[in-house]
């Protein structure tokens, strides 16, 4: 598979990367399968999120798939993170991802939705996590 160059460059660019202290909304999950680790911070105000911020290691794919997705929700209500789905993602990135790879690119997805169920004071059902 080939990397388009916009992925490249948010890999080795990432826009968003780093922590927020004292964040609203704080979740971390991993993709064993490849060995990738996202965390993802943002705090929020008036029920939309005013910053997003990413951190962690992993491949090309989920480190680009995680800075755009914090880029696009920048500015959104926080109920805008429970309706994105895989297809949303898949938009976002622009380019075919392989099945094995789709784990990948769907973490920061996963991560954001648990932080922004739990900041909802709802959980994630156990089959929607599965479908990311």
């Amino acid at each position: 598979m080939m990397f388009t160059d916009v992925i490249l460059d948010y890999y080795r660019n990432p826009q968003n990367k780093g922590v927020i202290e004292g964040a609203d909304i704080h979740a971390r999950d991993t993709n064993p399968l490849c060995g990738d680790v996202l965390e993802i911070t943002a705090t929020v105000e008036d029920g939309a999120f005013k910053e997003l911020k990413f951190s962690g290691n992993g491949c090309a794919i989920s480190q680009a798939a995680a800075s755009m997705l914090c880029e696009h929700l920048a500015g959104k209500p926080v109920e805008d993170a429970k309706r994105l789905t895989k297809d949303d993602i898949l938009k976002l990135l622009s380019i075919p991802i392989s099945p094995v790879r789709l784990k990948c690119a769907l973490l920061g997805l996963k991560v954001l939705k648990m932080g922004a169920y739990e900041h909802l004071g709802m959980q994630l059902s156990r089959d929607e996590a599965e479908t990311l």
